[in-house]
């Protein structure tokens, strides 16, 4: 019989993009989509420094490992799903940091959603020019 690793689960959303974490008791090791975070981000050490937050202002960057798998959207909106996913199962974990993550704004989803083009239009709201004559 396989043993099985025991983990905490968060989902997060933000605009088309939407990830999965799970943490599990570790060094500190993140894994985005089968990738290094690093790599995954493109060497973009800002983005991982913003991944990390939730976990910075728990204190906890080494206690865990994370594994995350996001889809949709672009990089800048996955990176926004993923936090929003890591501080759901941080909350999970421990009920007592929900105050503190909720003061930086981490457990808030980011309802802000592509609108959609109208017909008639030549985007959402982008007119054709008004001709008096």
């Amino acid at each position: 019989m396989a043993t099985t690793k025991k983990y905490t689960y968060g989902f997060g959303r933000r605009k088309a993009a939407t990830a999965t974490a799970r943490l599990y008791k570790g060094k500190g090791g993140i894994i985005i989509n089968d990738k290094p975070a690093l790599e995954y981000l493109s060497g973009n050490k800002t983005y991982l420094a913003e991944i990390t937050d939730p976990l910075a202002l728990a204190e906890k960057q080494k206690e865990y490992d994370i594994t995350i798998l996001v889809k949709g959207g672009g990089l800048a909106g996955q990176v926004d799903a993923i936090k929003l996913a890591i501080s759901k199962a941080l909350v999970t974990e421990a009920p007592d940091l929900r105050p503190v993550l909720k003061k930086a704004g981490m457990m808030k989803r980011d309802p802000r959603e592509k609108e959609r083009k109208k017909y008639g239009l030549r985007s959402a709201r982008r007119r054709e020019q008004f001709s008096k004559r």
